[in-house]
C-alpha cells in the first residue's frame, strides 16, 4: 500500500457538528494506524454560506479533542493551498478538459427555464424531473446549440454553468470499505453542475480534483455522501485517474437518541445536550450554543465516546486512550447501521476518566471555582477534597457545589435525617465527641474513628445510631464521601465547632 493519506474537508458554514468531529476522528485514527498523514481542507466554495469565525472554530475544536493535522491551512505542506477558494484556477482547467474531451458541456438555461422543464416532466408523470441524458437535448446548452452560438454567448458574458455529461446506459460500481459493492445505474444520476455561474466549482468537481492532487488514498466520510460516490467515480474515470482513485468508506449516520432520524442541533436543544464540541456564538444573531468543553467534558473521554459511535473493538473493553484507539482501529470494525446517540453514555465516559485523573490536576478545577467565590484554599487541601469527591461527580464543575461543605459550615440541615436520627441522647454523645477530639494531638481519620467508638461505648450506643446525625452536623447533608476523612480534611477545631453549632440549632 502507498503511504496512507486521508483528509477531513469541512465547510466553514457554522460550528462543527459532533458528527463532523467523529468523521475527523475516524480519518485520523485510520491514518495513524497505518503510519499515514491526516490532512484538513476547507471546502469554502459556497461563499454565500461562509460564516466568519467558523474556520477558527474547526481548528480549535479538533485541537481540543487531540486531533492534529499533518497538513492544513494552518500547517501547510506541499499540496496547498488548503482552502478551495484559493484553488479556483485549478478547477477551471479540469472543467475545460472535461468539455474538450466530450465529458462535460456548457449550459445556459435560466432558473425559469429549468423550472419550466421540471413542470413539463411532472405533467407528463415522469418520476425524476432531472437535467439528465434525456432532458439535456431539449435544453439550452452546448450540445443543442451550434459551436458559434456557444462562443458568442460566452463572449457576451451570458451566465452559464458547466455540467457533467453522464452516460445514459451504464452501471457504475464501487467497492466501499464499509458497505461492500455499491452499484448504481447511470440513468438515475442527473448531469450535475461542476462549475457554477460565479466561476466557483461545486463540491463534486472540487473534491475529486483536490483529492487527486493531494494524493488522497482513502476517502472516509459520512453516509450522506454515498449517493454522490458513483458520480465521483465517473469523474475519476473521465479525468484519467481511475487507476489511482482513492478507496471509499462511508460511515454510518449518527442518529437521534430514539433512533428516528439523523441527529441535529435541534435534537440537542430539545433534549438538553450539546451537539458541538465547543461553545459557539452565532455572529449574526448572538445566539449561544453549548459545547462539550464548556459543559465539563474531558477531551479524552469525549474522544473515547465518539470512537464507539459506529466502531467497536470486537471485545468487551470500553476504555481506550487515543494511542490505544490508533493501535486497534480498523475500518473493518466500522458498522453499516446508524448508531444512536446516547448522552448518558457520554457522561459515563466522562465519569470514568475523571476518576482516573491525578488529584492535583483535578484540584485546579476546584481552585478556580473557589477563587471565583473568594475562598482561599491550599493546593494540598483542594487535592484531598478532589480525591474524596471524584467518585461522586460527572463533571469537574461539580466539585464546588458538591463539596461546598468542605469550605463553608452548613447553615441548614437535612430535615429527613434530623427527624429520623437527631435525638437528645445522640446530641449528648456528639457533644462529648466534640470535646474529646479537641484533645487529640494528631487528628486524622483513624484517630477520629477511634475516638468516636470510645465516646459511643461510654454512652452505651452503637455507631449506626449517630453516624448520619454526625454527618449532618458536620456537612448539613445526609450522605457523602468518607466521614472520617472528611473530618481529617476539615480539622478538629472546625469539626468540633460545627457539631456544637448543630446541637445549639437543632436542640433549640
Amino acid at each position: 500500500m502507498d503511504k496512507v493519506r486521508v483528509r477531513f474537508a469541512p465547510s466553514p458554514t457554522g460550528p462543527l457538528h459532533i458528527g463532523g468531529v467523529r468523521t475527523a476522528l475516524f480519518n485520523y485514527l485510520f491514518a495513524k494506524h497505518h503510519g499515514g498523514d491526516f490532512l484538513l481542507r476547507i471546502e469554502d466554495t459556497d461563499r454565500t454560506r461562509f460564516v466568519p469565525g467558523a474556520e477558527e472554530y474547526i481548528k480549535e475544536s479538533l485541537e481540543w479533542a487531540g486531533i492534529f493535522t499533518d497538513e492544513s491551512p494552518w500547517n501547510p505542506g506541499e499540496c496547498g493551498p488548503y482552502r478551495q477558494s484559493e484553488r479556483k484556477d485549478i478547477y477551471m482547467q479540469y472543467a475545460q478538459r472535461l468539455i474538450d474531451e466530450g465529458n462535460a458541456y456548457y449550459a445556459f438555461d435560466t432558473s425559469e427555464e429549468l423550472e419550466e422543464m421540471r413542470e413539463r416532466l411532472k405533467a407528463a408523470n415522469v418520476a425524476n424531473q432531472q437535467y439528465n441524458s434525456i432532458t439535456r437535448m431539449q435544453m439550452k446548452n452546448s450540445l443543442t446549440l451550434s459551436e458559434e452560438e456557444v462562443k458568442e454567448r460566452i463572449a457576451s458574458g451570458e451566465p452559464y454553468v458547466i455540467r457533467l455529461k453522464v452516460p445514459r446506459k451504464e452501471e457504475i460500481r464501487l467497492n466501499d470499505m464499509v458497505r461492500g459493492w455499491v452499484m448504481v445505474h447511470a440513468h438515475t444520476i442527473d448531469d450535475k453542475i461542476l462549475m457554477k455561474s460565479d466561476g466557483m466549482p461545486t463540491y463534486h468537481l472540487a473534491n475529486v480534483v483536490d483529492d487527486h492532487l493531494m494524493k488522497i488514498t482513502h476517502v472516509i466520510r459520512g453516509e450522506e455522501w454515498l449517493p454522490s460516490a458513483p458520480l465521483h467515480v465517473l469523474l475519476y474515470r473521465f479525468l484519467g485517474w481511475e487507476d489511482t482513485m482513492p478507496q471509499f468508506a462511508h460511515l454510518p449516520l449518527l442518529l437521534k437518541p430514539d433512533g428516528n432520524g439523523k441527529l441535529s442541533k435541534r435534537d440537542g436543544d430539545r433534549l438538553g445536550f450539546s451537539v458541538f464540541p465547543l461553545e459557539w456564538t452565532d455572529p449574526t444573531t448572538g445566539d449561544k450554543s453549548s459545547g462539550y468543553k464548556q459543559d465539563g467534558f474531558l477531551p479524552d473521554a469525549f474522544i473515547n465516546f465518539l470512537a464507539f459511535l459506529g466502531w467497536a473493538p470486537g471485545t468487551t473493553e470500553e476504555i481506550f486512550s487515543m494511542d490505544e484507539l490508533i493501535e486497534r482501529f480498523t475500518i473493518e470494525r466500522v458498522g453499516k447501521a446508524g448508531t444512536k446517540f446516547d448522552f448518558d453514555k457520554a457522561k459515563w465516559y466522562n465519569q470514568q476518566y475523571l476518576k482516573e485523573k491525578d488529584d492535583n490536576e483535578l484540584a485546579q478545577y476546584l481552585l478556580e471555582d473557589l477563587k471565583a467565590e473568594g475562598i482561599e484554599c491550599s493546593q494540598e487541601k483542594a487535592a484531598k477534597v478532589a480525591n474524596q469527591l471524584k467518585e461522586r461527580v460527572t463533571f469537574p464543575n461539580e466539585f464546588w457545589p458538591k463539596g461546598k461543605f468542605y469550605f463553608v459550615a452548613p447553615d441548614s440541615y437535612d430535615e429527613k435525617v434530623v427527624r429520623k436520627k437527631w435525638k437528645p441522647e445522640v446530641a449528648a454523645a456528639l457533644g462529648d465527641y466534640a470535646n474529646a477530639i479537641r484533645g487529640i494531638e494528631e487528628f486524622n481519620a483513624e484517630n477520629a474513628h477511634t475516638q468516636l467508638n470510645d465516646t459511643l461505648a461510654a454512652h452505651d450506643m452503637k455507631i449506626g445510631q449517630v453516624m448520619q446525625a454526625l454527618r449532618v452536623a458536620v456537612s448539613g447533608v445526609g450522605n457523602g464521601p468518607d466521614l472520617m476523612i472528611m473530618q481529617e480534611i476539615l480539622g478538629k477545631e472546625e469539626v468540633a465547632s460545627r457539631i456544637e453549632t448543630a446541637i445549639e440549632k437543632l436542640n433549640a
